[in-house]
């Protein structure tokens, strides 16, 4: 089948369409692969040409349809190309996964390079521009093609450093995992999760945070537990939620996280 056929197929209600920002690789890559292999269509948002054709090759090699799209989260043209792209080729959108992240301030493993009264204004302004700032304008630019899905589903890639509860519990297990300015982007995107959820509460469409886990990639350094195959478990639970699953909730592989 030519990628042309799928995505009419798509549009006339055969399967659905996912899209998943930063999906070149890691977390994101392996959340496509998860959710081709049960039959989504998965959308790769990729920074170059060459990054995304090197995904695309790899999920290709299981015999995964896909596509890819040049997207920079920070550059708001890339939302727009987004939007245009499904609303011409599938006139709807049934999953965004908000995937693409950073993290400026060291391993979560190792104490942080900052102090809360140290951390740079550049820091706090960059990790919060993609962590937060970027995934908000991304989903409010798609949010009438999700809506236009009879099941759309938001999945925000947040951390349990997110969590206010857990930082301020000297029992729990991230007490002393304290990077102020990703740890601060996650709660301010968890924040948005719960606010967003209450306005789509008489809708279909379902919103949620996820945590990954501490995971083997890039950013969660070589001493992280938890494979990619688990790292991506979450968000593909949450992207694939029945109609009486939940919404403005925190969780990582089916159990409840305190905000």
């Amino acid at each position: 089948m030519t990628l042309a056929s799928r995505l009419n197929d798509i549009k006339n209600g055969n399967g659905k369409i996912a899209f998943i920002t930063g999906a070149n690789r890691g977390i994101g890559l392996e959340t496509a692969r998860q959710l081709g292999l049960i039959g989504v269509f998965p959308v790769i948002g990729a920074r170059t040409v060459e990054a995304g054709e090197a995904a695309l090759a790899e999920l290709e090699k299981l015999g995964i349809e896909a596509d890819a799209l040049v997207f920079d989260v920070n550059n708001r043209a890339d939302h727009q190309a987004a939007y245009d792209y499904f609303e011409a080729e599938t006139g709807r959108l049934d999953i965004l996964i908000n995937n693409a992240g950073i993290h400026l301030e060291g391993e979560p493993a190792v104490e942080s390079l900052y102090q809360p009264s140290t951390v740079p204004e550049a820091v706090l302004r960059e990790t919060f521009e993609v962590n937060f700032f970027s995934p908000v304008a991304l989903t409010q630019k798609l949010l009438p093609l999700l809506q236009a899905s009879p099941a759309g589903r938001i999945v925000n890639l947040s951390s349990i450093l997110g969590s206010l509860t857990l930082h301020a519990d000297p029992q729990s297990p991230i007490y002393h995992a304290k990077a102020t300015a990703y740890d601060s982007s996650k709660t301010a995107l968890n924040a948005w999760t719960v606010h967003l959820a209450y306005e789509l509460r008489d809708s279909t469409t379902k919103v949620n945070s996820a945590h990954p886990g501490w995971v083997q990639t890039d950013m969660g350094g070589s001493a992280a537990p938890l494979t990619l195959v688990d790292g991506a478990k979450t968000s593909v639970l949450l992207a694939t939620l029945p109609a009486d699953g939940a919404s403005g909730g925190f969780f990582h592989m089916g159990d409840t996280l305190a905000f």
